[in-house]
């Protein structure tokens, strides 16, 4: 294994010292049944909270209730432990799950990459220019070719090479790296075209999200976009979900799509298809990372705000 970059150089945005607004986020879901909203509205108020924005969503065929509540605390009566306690009084009583996030820090992000480079530069980039609440930890690839992108923005660069003989320790170094190392709360697959373990998924619960083109599982394997071309496909799109055990069939994030004719050539497709790996990659990230997101049946509720 190489390493480009010392520790210090992790993030720039990691030694900004100013202060982060009061803002926290919670995410309930549970039982659809009446007085929900009111209850979670009634506890901030009561603490002094004040409701930034909010949104609900009810399943109706499986009755299931999900709402994220973006709350000020600037001017809270009281304190952290003590709202806690009383929204986890409301969600026993209600019998919902409950998530509340307080926003003291940026969530740290590694990216997983192996030779495709545009995805990468799409999420640099983009972090650059302060699309992204996150602090990008680190580069992992299991090739060298892309160490001088993550050197242009001084984030580490790990290589691990990595072979059918060598993998499963391979991937203990890697996930030794990610959560002890560097701690991270976020893994992007930016084209990293290895398949992870299901003990990678499970140390990552719904915190790992992948991207690939929308042609499965019609042409699976190698060359897609040339088996898609000489079927005549109509459209192309791509998909980002969360990694589980069950390859490329974990929850689904966000979609786009783009019509193509018979005027397109191969490399028309692939452009396009890059182009739309790259924004729907990026605004599944950015749902991950402004909690947006509420997991359940192996499906996404995304709220918009």
């Amino acid at each position: 294994m190489t390493t480009s970059q010392s520790e210090l150089s992790i993030s720039v945005k990691e030694a900004e010292t100013s202060e982060r607004p009061k803002i926290g986020i919670l995410r309930v879901d549970g039982p659809d049944r009446k007085g929900i909203v009111a209850a979670f509205a009634q506890v901030l108020y009561g603490h002094g909270c004040g409701i930034v924005e909010s949104e609900q969503h009810t399943d109706a065929e499986s009755n299931r209730f999900f709402q994220r509540i973006v709350f000020d605390f600037s001017e809270m009566l009281t304190d952290r432990f003590t709202l806690e306690f009383g929204i986890k009084e409301v969600t026993e009583r209600l019998g919902m799950a409950v998530d509340i996030n307080w926003n003291d820090k940026r969530k740290r992000v590694a990216i997983m990459v192996s030779k495709y480079d545009h995805v990468l530069w799409e999420i640099l980039l983009r972090h650059q220019a302060g699309e992204l609440d996150c602090d990008i930890s680190c580069i992992i690839s299991n090739h060298p070719d892309l160490k001088e992108v993550a050197d242009t923005f001084h984030v580490p660069f790990h290589v691990y090479t990595m072979t059918k003989e060598n993998k499963v320790e391979v991937e203990a170094e890697q996930l030794k790296l990610l959560k002890e190392h560097y701690d991270v709360d976020l893994v992007i697959l930016a084209r990293y075209m290895q398949i992870i373990s299901e003990k990678f998924c499970d140390t990552f619960p719904h915190q790992v999200i992948n991207i690939h083109h929308s042609f499965l599982p019609a042409f699976i394997g190698a060359k897609p976009y040339h088996r898609a071309h000489q079927r005549g496909v109509k459209l192309i799109g791509a998909t980002a979900h969360y990694a589980t055990s069950d390859l490329d069939e974990g929850p689904i994030i966000e979609q786009d799509i783009n019509r193509v004719t018979h005027r397109d050539a191969v490399k028309d497709l692939i452009r396009k298809g890059r182009t739309l790996e790259k924004n729907t990659l990026v605004g599944a990230v950015k749902a991950h990372l402004e909690d947006r997101i509420i997991v359940y049946d192996n499906k996404c509720v995304v709220f918009d705000t």
